[in-house]
């Protein structure tokens, strides 16, 4: 299995988007077996909250569901896990 992971700074907005939208593309590609995706913050304010509600609006109205998607912020071991870790911006 290839383990994937998206991160920005707080796990609230870019970071669960880019997860949702893969998450989408890799289903309709029937990978979901094949490829694990998650995604965290490197700050940890928003530990167990759902995507701000403006990037889930913006992403149902695509398309893609980000409700099931809780905050968590990035851990040592991640970086031994994870195949591909993919940070949103150059401050992460």
């Amino acid at each position: 299995m290839t383990r994937v992971l998206f991160v920005c700074l707080g796990n609230i907005c870019r970071s669960p988007t880019a997860h949702g939208v893969f998450e989408s593309l890799v289903k309709a590609k029937g990978l979901a077996e094949q490829i694990h995706i998650d995604s965290c913050g490197t700050g940890g304010w928003h530990i167990g909250e759902s995507p701000d509600k403006r990037a889930t609006a913006h992403a149902r109205k695509r398309g893609y569901d980000l409700s099931h998607l809780r905050a968590r912020q990035v851990q040592s071991n991640d970086f031994y896990e994870f195949d591909y870790i993919l940070a949103m911006d150059e401050a992460n």
